[in-house]
């Protein structure tokens, strides 16, 4: 069993999805800052200083907090719509940016199946003479 086991884990495909979900989480904390600290800030101050994430509705009556964090500090049940228009925008952003790279990788896929590979870079000067030097001294000996 312990050998079975190695073999499944050290399959290309579990560790390729291993490698994935790290790059994933990775991701997720760069989208993250993305939307939270570049791009909602701009939106809140086109829409007079409107913070998203602290949008939420009390669930019960009487006064509300100030903030979603006063209102969950006070154990007040609320829906945080706020945060879930976040959500969504994390999520939109994430999709355009894997639309983007699927999209140039099927570009790249269907010049490869043309024909129209890039064209290999030539090689480097010392290669050229290296090249130059063997073939010289293949024809004096």
């Amino acid at each position: 069993m312990l050998k079975e086991f190695r073999e499944f884990a050290l399959k290309g495909n579990v560790v390729d999805m291993a490698v994935g979900i790290i790059i994933g989480a990775a991701f997720t904390t760069i989208v993250t800052s993305l939307v939270n600290d570049v791009l909602m800030p701009p939106i809140g101050v086109l829409l007079g200083g409107v913070d998203f994430s602290n949008y939420f509705l009390p669930l019960t009556m009487g006064e509300a907090p100030a903030s979603l964090d006063a209102a969950k500090a006070a154990g007040m049940p609320v829906l945080a719509y706020g945060r879930f228009i976040n959500a969504i925008i994390n999520f939109t952003i994430v999709a355009f940016a894997l639309f983007m790279v699927i999209r140039q990788m099927n570009r790249l896929k269907e010049r490869i199946a043309k024909g129209e590979a890039p064209a290999p870079s030539a090689p480097p000067r010392q290669e050229v003479l290296l090249e130059e030097i063997r073939d010289l001294l293949k024809t004096r000996g």
